[in-house]
């Protein structure tokens, strides 16, 4: 590495890119971080005795069973075995400046995934779907996404959503408990997807490579069929579907994500390409970040503060109907009685009768006098 933070790799190692690279000394989570990811973040590590509760949890957690059950299914990543996979680890975690490696293993699933767990310590998981899906640059993006986890502590609340996930299947059956256990899975689905915007963040600042970023997020979404798809109508896509529609599709999208624990892929790609061109991005880039040892001096009304302008700003900018009836409403626009009206009216509205044109309908206000009575529901 030259005095500058860059990183020099000129060996030619097939898991190491011989182009230059920036390291990051002392980078702080918080500098890649989603404003809400890290808002929450800065809250849960303020709380007095927040790790000694999640300590204690241990016992109830499947964790132990999960590390046995990684170590005896599945193949620890090492020089001996997945030394390529190994190589980008220890690479991601010199240019994040994460001490301990964590361990990672490989596990035989045709699906493309990964994911960074435990309490005690973060172990990484990737799937044989994810590892003969992707090419080296890509992988590395995701190597470097996993370690951003496991540097910003995402593991810990990783591991307590699978938990209460299962748990709400347990207690399906319990009126209020099941309740009560989804409202709770239902916010930490939230925060994930916000931390999974900010991992990517750090899968870029690791490979440094924009476009291997977004080549992997459409392999993703689409299947090893490169030469079938372009990143310029995928991110169009993402576009379409902030924009587009009406009331009803902006209600259907809300609906279609809570389940989620990761944001569309389409969503996913447009902001880290948003984020890459970002003042922010070129900052660290530079070598102007907030360093770790910093991170207990942060300030959490401040880290709200950002979170809620950021959410603010998002709303401002959305192109997406029901964010612009909030900003309607906030503006006191007129008319808005009318637009939701005709927003919902797939929703509430039947067709009219093939023999009955619109203009032949009566008036809404005033039923026909031969109408027959309507039941009341």
């Amino acid at each position: 590495m030259s005095d500058d933070g860059h990183v020099h790799n000129g060996q030619g190692n097939g898991s190491v890119p011989s182009r230059q690279r920036r390291r990051f000394p002392g980078i702080s989570s918080r500098a890649y971080e989603h404003p809400a990811d890290r808002s929450a973040l800065v809250a849960l590590r303020k709380l007095s005795g927040f790790d000694t509760v999640f300590k204690a949890l241990s016992g109830l957690l499947p964790e132990r069973s999960l590390r046995l059950l990684f170590l005896s299914d599945s193949v620890r990543v090492s020089d001996q075995q997945f030394a390529h996979l190994n190589d980008m680890l220890r690479d991601a975690c010199y240019i994040l400046d994460l001490e301990k490696v964590p361990p990672m293993y490989v596990t035989q699933d045709p699906q493309p995934n990964a994911m960074c767990i435990g309490l005690d310590e973060p172990i990484i998981v990737v799937s044989t779907g994810l590892v003969e899906l992707l090419d080296e640059e890509e992988m590395r993006a995701v190597v470097g996404h996993e370690v951003g986890h496991a540097l910003s502590g995402h593991a810990v609340y990783r591991t307590i959503l699978l938990f209460l996930t299962n748990l709400a299947l347990k207690v399906a059956w319990i009126p209020l408990g099941n309740l009560a256990v989804l409202a709770i899975v239902t916010a930490l689905r939230e925060w994930f997807r916000k931390s999974e915007l900010s991992a990517d963040r750090a899968g870029l600042l690791v490979g440094q490579d924009l476009r291997a970023s977004m080549r992997g997020l459409m392999k993703i979404a689409g299947g090893n069929h490169l030469h079938e798809m372009n990143v310029d109508a995928f991110l169009q896509q993402a576009e379409e579907y902030e924009a587009g529609g009406d009331l009803r599709d902006s209600v259907l999208k809300i609906l279609n994500v809570l389940p989620r624990s990761h944001p569309f892929t389409t969503v996913r790609a447009a902001e880290l390409k948003k984020w890459a061109e970002s003042r922010d991005h070129q900052r660290i880039m530079d070598g102007h970040y907030p360093r770790r040892d910093e991170d207990k001096d942060t300030s959490v009304s401040d880290s709200f503060r950002e979170s809620a302008t950021h959410y603010a700003d998002h709303v401002k900018s959305s192109k997406d109907p029901l964010m612009k009836l909030v900003t309607d409403l906030a503006g006191g626009a007129g008319g808005l009685g009318g637009r939701v009206r005709r927003g919902f009216d797939g929703f509430t509205s039947p067709p009219p009768p093939k023999d009955q044109s619109p203009t032949d309908q009566p008036p809404t206000d005033q039923p026909p006098t031969d109408a027959p009575p309507r039941d009341e529901e």
